[in-house]
């Protein structure tokens, strides 16, 4: 048996809100499609789920034809079987991820993000799975009065504190 370590990298040029996640079954993608529109109206979204066994297709769903060509690539890149990525327009990912993680097939959420993205995947005989994520950029200190008066502003803009 060989194992090899792939760092894969999550093309997202303009940003785009993001989730990650693992899941089980070949019914994901229509109920993550009902979680994702039923969450926030008007989203739009690109969903795409690797299928691990049978025909293995990445199963595609979504709102928008950008978002769910970039979810497409996104999934094919990474090649790890039942993973599932959401890219996301007009919403952040704490106005889904609740509906995301109630999903009865979704089993873990490896990352919710707009940073850049890398996804540390083992390759094995068998197929691929993912062991974790590097999600943005190493901290370069601790915020301050001033770092905190700024947080609590862009958190007052995004209606999340008054």
């Amino acid at each position: 048996m060989s194992l090899e370590l792939k760092l894969v990298t999550v093309e997202n040029p303009d940003e785009a809100n993001l989730i990650l996640g693992h899941s089980h079954f070949i019914k994901t993608v229509e109920d993550l499609y009902e979680a994702v529109v039923a969450s926030v109206p008007g989203v739009e979204f690109g969903l795409a789920f690797c299928e691990a066994s049978q025909e293995r297709l990445v199963r595609v769903e979504g709102t928008h034809d950008g978002m769910k060509k970039r979810a497409t690539e996104a999934a094919q890149a990474i090649g790890a079987g039942h993973t599932f990525v959401i890219f996301l327009n007009n919403a952040f990912p704490i106005n889904v991820l609740n509906a995301v993680k109630a999903c009865p097939e979704v089993c873990r959420i490896y990352c919710a993000t707009a940073n850049p993205l890398q996804v540390v995947v083992a390759e094995t005989e068998q197929g691929r799975g993912i062991l974790g994520v590097i999600d943005g950029l190493s901290p370069l200190g601790v915020e301050g009065d001033a770092d905190v008066a700024h947080r609590q502003e862009l958190l007052q803009k995004f209606g999340y504190k008054r």
